[in-house]
């Protein structure tokens, strides 16, 4: 086997290799780089194995490497671009620090601020529940049949069984002070998750550490209701199911 050949597989071998550990990766920019060594891999072995130069499968691995390059750019340059405002700021360095600061963005950038005065309803029990909010700064009362049984505080998520199950909101929400909160549509967060795959695991985890809070605080009737909402959670299901015991 002359020098050229041994290059040749080489390159074969190595384009498998990075392909696969491509596939591994979840950071989408590394992934992309790998499949342009891979694709260069390509390309060497196409043309040096083969009795004559393959160039179609040559030519396919060109264009495979100039859309990955392009991509990269892009990707590089929404990183180097971000900028947040201080209460985004805030939400990032401590609920949000297990987000990438560019996938924060994207998520910040589907969400609407707004501000409830003391009396305001988030939520009415039984209704359709169209977004999932976060509180900044305030209090809420969780009401079921009319009674409180439950507080809601900075941090806390409002609707995230809801947005889990697809189900219509099981607790009335009520402003008990002034509070500031985030809201985000669900059809248009689910579709962002499903979209990124590192930062639906890292909303999931964000909803377990907030599931498992109001765990230690309701009643036994939600307390029933969070193994099934945490398995759920950990399938990513969207499918409705027939009851919920919490907002």
């Amino acid at each position: 086997m002359d020098y050229a050949h041994l290059i040749g597989h080489i390159a074969g071998h190595l384009a498998s290799i990075l392909t696969m550990i491509a596939y591994l990766l979840r950071d989408i920019l590394w992934l992309r780089f790998l499949t342009i060594l891979s694709c260069f891999a390509g390309i060497v072995f196409n043309y040096w194995i083969p009795s004559e130069p393959l160039w179609s499968v040559i030519a396919w691995n060109s264009v495979f490497a100039v859309i990955n390059i392009v991509q990269i750019a892009i990707i590089i340059k929404e990183r180097t671009g971000i900028h947040f405002t201080e209460e985004e700021q805030e939400l990032y360095e401590t609920l949000f620090k297990n987000f990438a600061p560019f996938e924060f963005m994207k998520l910040m950038r589907i969400a609407k601020w707004h501000q409830a005065a003391p009396g305001d309803v988030l939520t009415v029990q039984g209704q359709p529940l169209e977004s999932m909010m976060m509180i900044y700064n305030g209090r809420l009362a969780v009401e079921k049949n009319g009674k409180q049984f439950a507080e809601l505080l900075d941090g806390n998520f409002i609707g995230e069984v809801s947005f889990i199950s697809g189900g219509a909101a099981t607790a009335t929400v009520r402003a008990i002070e002034p509070t500031r909160y985030v809201a985000w549509k669900k059809t248009e967060m689910d579709a962002l998750l499903k979209r990124n795959p590192a930062m639906r695991t890292a909303m999931q985890s964000m909803f377990s550490t907030d599931l498992s809070k109001k765990l230690s605080e309701r009643a036994p009737s939600f307390t029933a209701r969070i193994p099934v909402v945490l398995e759920e959670l950990g399938r990513g299901q969207t499918e409705p199911r027939p009851s919920s015991k919490q907002q």
